[in-house]
């Protein structure tokens, strides 16, 4: 038997379906990467939360901390990098202020409130149907 050598239409046909199926897994890798980066955020923000709780006991002024975070955590020895700790999963700095009681700190994050706007957008676009 003669080997018989692949045409170019068939070189072709198996390159476009190599292409759609990598569009297929990168498109969906990009949610899954999203998905990380509010995880990220929300461990980041917990954990940035409780180091300033440890500066505000050792008796640092509120003001100063949410206004510059990372001075405060690099007096106290708290984070190895301060800088890092104050960005979100997408790399945004997180917004602090006080809290209303002036007692107490907000920490909130752009990126992570468009996102979850968007999940909450995607969530309500999704129709269940029930059997009657």
């Amino acid at each position: 038997m003669k080997k018989r050598a692949l045409t170019l239409l068939e070189i072709m046909i198996v390159i476009f379906l190599i292409t759609l199926i990598t569009g297929a897994i990168g498109y969906n890798m990009r949610g899954t990467l999203d998905k990380g980066r509010a995880f990220r955020t929300e461990q980041a923000q917990d954990q940035l939360y409780d180091l300033l709780m440890i500066c505000l006991a050792d008796g640092e002024n509120i003001d100063d901390l949410a206004k510059s975070p990372e001075k405060c955590l690099r007096k106290q020895g708290l984070a190895k990098d301060p800088e890092k700790l104050v960005l979100d999963g997408w790399n945004q700095k997180f917004i602090i202020s006080v809290a209303p009681g002036k007692n107490d700190l907000k920490i909130s994050s752009k990126a992570l409130s468009k996102y979850q706007k968007k999940m909450k957008k995607t969530d309500a676009d999704i129709v269940d149907f029930e059997e009657d």
